[in-house]
């Protein structure tokens, strides 16, 4: 794989880990359309390190007060956050150790992932029609991340999406697009972090090359951008232009694999 290779992946992963379109299906379908060598999951899980630090960074002020109070105050509304966040990833966590061997292979066929992205679009364009309730970040319970957080555990399918998995659940439980976006960049850390720690201690030590800089670089600074740029979009707009490119790549995929 060239520098100019793992760019185009490092920001077909930065896009896709926040906006609800689906990092794992672009980072496993782009090698498949384009006939470059696919470098495995391990890989992939990496330049979710890139997409880590942009969100870290992005809301560094708000993990600085969730982690001060959630050790300070911890049985304060404010203090819970921390915990309830830790909750919320205890199922995509256990999902990913049991369905690791399927993760690398049945979840990555491309008939499987184009499946995914349309039928996983249905549900995200019901809970978008849903109207916001009176749930705010300040009523985030104990219930809600458990909820949200096993939806999130949908998105070791690729084509499912883990912020629409995460988004779409948030919604049906009464948030707001903007707050349900918040809940689901939150809720990624804990889970992007754990997995990036588990993958980066089975690669060799040649792994971190240019190669690897340019990927994980391009994941970071696509990431940050996709941030902004979706929380800007859902102030005033709906989720619906991303559905219509799910649908559209779906059935790119299904002509692509059924033509050949």
């Amino acid at each position: 794989m060239t520098e100019l290779q793992a760019a185009i992946l490092g920001v077909l992963q930065g896009l896709g880990e926040f906006l609800p379109i689906s990092s794992s299906a672009h980072l496993a379908i782009a090698p498949y359309l384009l006939g470059w060598n696919y470098q495995g999951l391990a890989y992939d899980v990496m330049l979710h390190l890139g997409t880590l630090a942009a969100v870290l960074i992005y809301f560094a002020g708000d993990w600085i007060r969730i982690i001060k109070k959630g050790l300070l105050e911890p049985k304060k509304p404010g203090g819970l956050l921390l915990w309830q966040l830790a909750a919320g990833s205890v199922p995509a966590g256990l999902a990913g150790l049991l369905l690791s061997k399927q993760a690398e292979t049945v979840f990555r066929s491309p008939l499987w992932i184009a499946s995914n992205l349309a039928v996983f679009s249905v549900f995200i364009y019901l809970a978008d029609r849903k109207p916001a309730q009176k749930n705010t970040l300040e009523s985030f319970n104990f219930k809600d991340a458990l909820l949200i957080g096993a939806a999130q555990s949908l998105a070791l399918m690729p084509g499912a999406s883990r912020s629409g998995m995460t988004i779409m659940a948030a919604l049906f439980a009464g948030y707001s697009r903007s707050d349900a976006a918040t809940i689901s960049f939150l809720l990624s850390c804990p889970v992007i972090f754990g997995a990036g720690i588990l993958e980066f201690l089975k690669l060799p030590s040649g792994s971190f090359n240019s190669v690897f800089a340019a990927g994980v670089a391009a994941s970071f600074i696509s990431g940050l951008l996709a941030i902004k740029f979706f929380l800007l979009h859902l102030k005033n707009h709906d989720l619906k232009p991303f559905l219509v490119y799910r649908l559209l790549l779906a059935g790119f995929i299904f002509w692509k694999v059924l033509s050949r």
